[in-house]
């Protein structure tokens, strides 16, 4: 599918989604490569810098994507550069303020890159670290999350705002922070998840609307919550995922679909799926290409070409 982004501007094409690091009983360095429209699987042989679980991802579309922080059995700041489309790995000089897991990233492509919260040596993490784009340098909001949490999920309305849902501080949070771009300003939405979880993913179809599906709320979910960008208002899709599942990643094919994988389901076994919402009817299918294995605490992010 290719759009054209206005008079003169660069077209936009829709290319490919990625899922990477997590853990399947090892800690994963592999990223495995979701090819739009016909949604079959390669598998880079570009690698995260260490096997990670717990980590993030964002991506500056059309340029490159990024995954931060995790951790290996010790705390990462580092953050990975994959540039598109020959899925080069590079690692950024720049680092997160701390290393933690249990973070979420979401970008206002063409501009930054944000990972919020997670668990550092200190504890939970209320902190936003922003990432600017091209120069890849690092600064960190004077804005922070409500409250300092782990395992919350970011999804972004590019040029708009971005937003951080969920997530767990000593408790599940369902509250959804929104940083107001440019400014970097946070308030907090009147809507809320439909029940406060951690381990959730979220993912956006830009300029329309958001999605935070799965998750852990005491069980693990199969439901998926929609945030209308026009009035940052709540409503819950009767699709729902194939499975339940919680420690999940997501990344989307802005205009057309989005993609929620892997995970740990309801019978604690990890899963390789992938599971499919069409942003035009909010229909879910299962994608017949899988993971390279069963994971959970993984991260997504997607090329859909230049916004």
């Amino acid at each position: 599918m290719q759009i054209l982004a206005g008079v003169g501007a660069t077209a936009r094409v829709s290319v490919a989604g990625y899922f990477g690091g997590g853990y399947d009983g090892s800690t994963i360095s592999g990223i495995d490569k979701i090819t739009f429209p016909a949604d079959t699987k390669t598998t880079l042989g570009a690698t995260l810098t260490a096997g990670s679980l717990g980590l993030a991802g964002m991506a500056n579309s059309g340029v490159a994507g990024y995954f931060g922080g995790g951790s290996d059995g010790s705390l990462k700041s580092g953050i990975d550069k994959i540039t598109f489309p020959a899925d080069t790995k590079t690692t950024l000089s720049a680092t997160l303020t701390t290393g933690r897991y249990g973070l979420a990233g979401m970008a206002n492509s063409g501009v930054a890159g944000y990972f919020a919260g997670g668990s550092d040596s200190a504890g939970y993490v209320s902190g936003i670290d922003k990432i600017t784009f091209p120069a890849d340098s690092k600064s960190t909001l004077s804005a922070t999350l409500t409250t300092a949490r782990y395992f919350p999920a970011g999804m972004a309305n590019s040029g708009v705002a971005g937003y951080f849902a969920g997530g767990y501080d000593g408790v599940r949070k369902n509250n959804i922070d929104k940083i107001t771009f440019p400014a970097d300003t946070k308030s907090t939405l009147s809507a809320t998840l439909t029940t406060a979880r951690n381990g959730l993913a979220g993912m956006a179809n830009s300029g329309v609307a958001g999605y935070l599906g799965g998750g852990y709320d005491g069980s693990t979910i199969s439901g998926i919550d929609k945030i209308t960008f026009s009035t940052d208002t709540k409503s819950t899709l009767s699709a729902t995922l194939s499975t339940q599942r919680s420690t999940c990643a997501a990344m989307a094919d802005t205009e057309n679909a989005g993609y929620i994988g892997a995970g740990t389901n309801s019978s604690n076994v990890k899963t390789s799926s992938i599971d499919k919402v069409n942003f035009s009817t909010d229909a879910v299918t299962t994608l017949s290409a899988t993971l390279s294995s069963g994971r959970e605490q993984l991260a997504g992010f997607a090329d859909c070409g230049v916004f």
